[in-house]
């Protein structure tokens, strides 16, 4: 059965499920291709990220959304793909296993932040941006609890740093929220640390 075959067009919810499974919600650039360094690093983080039994939540569209799906499926892992109506009714890319349509953009990315038990934020636009600020601001104002967040490569540093000096100047917790990485290996090492914690605090 082809990756297609297996696709569903709509889940309303997978909040309920028999066992839970931990879902990683990768963020990222919808403009890399097969052949692109952002494309073979995305796929290289799905296909790792499945090896280890983490379901690979994205987007749904091109890019590193499909690379990280794609990766993930020849690994044998689960993804899901997070649309919206409001696109212009783009179709899911062929490696999604479950598709979940949103109505707006905000919609689809509150619905990316709340399915994620953690998430990688790899080189990406305003997109990929909005969706980094969102999550740190919801962990800065309490909005939602602990959970990792990984930018991954050198493209983030600089925000992360910034951002970071400036949350410590108020004195915030979420000020090392967020975790740099340098490779899909580095950020599976990562999350396992910070799942580890979290689990332990909610203990």
């Amino acid at each position: 059965m082809s990756p297609a075959d297996r696709r569903t067009p709509h889940v309303p919810s997978i909040m309920a499920q028999p066992t839970k499974r931990i879902i990683v919600s990768v963020f990222g650039s919808s403009h890399p291709r097969e052949g692109d360094a952002d494309y073979a690093f995305a796929y290289d983080l799905g296909a790792l990220l499945a090896r280890q039994g983490y379901t690979v939540c994205n987007g749904g569209y091109g890019g590193v959304m499909e690379a990280s799906a794609r990766g993930a499926k020849s690994a044998g892992g689960m993804t899901i793909g997070v649309t919206f109506r409001a696109s212009g009714g783009r179709a899911a890319n062929p490696w999604i296993d479950e598709v979940i349509e949103m109505e707006t953009l905000m919609e689809r990315l509150h619905k990316l932040i709340s399915l994620g038990d953690a998430y990688a934020v790899l080189r990406g636009g305003t997109g990929t941006m909005l969706e980094l600020a969102a999550v740190w601001e919801f962990l800065n104002k309490r909005m939602m609890p602990p959970k990792p967040v990984v930018a991954l490569g050198t493209f983030w540093a600089d925000v992360v740093h910034t951002l970071r000096e400036q949350l410590r100047a108020e004195n915030s917790a979420a000020a090392e929220a967020v975790v740099l990485a340098h490779s899909p290996q580095q950020f599976v090492d990562v999350l396992r640390t910070r799942l580890s914690t979290t689990t332990t605090k909610g203990a």
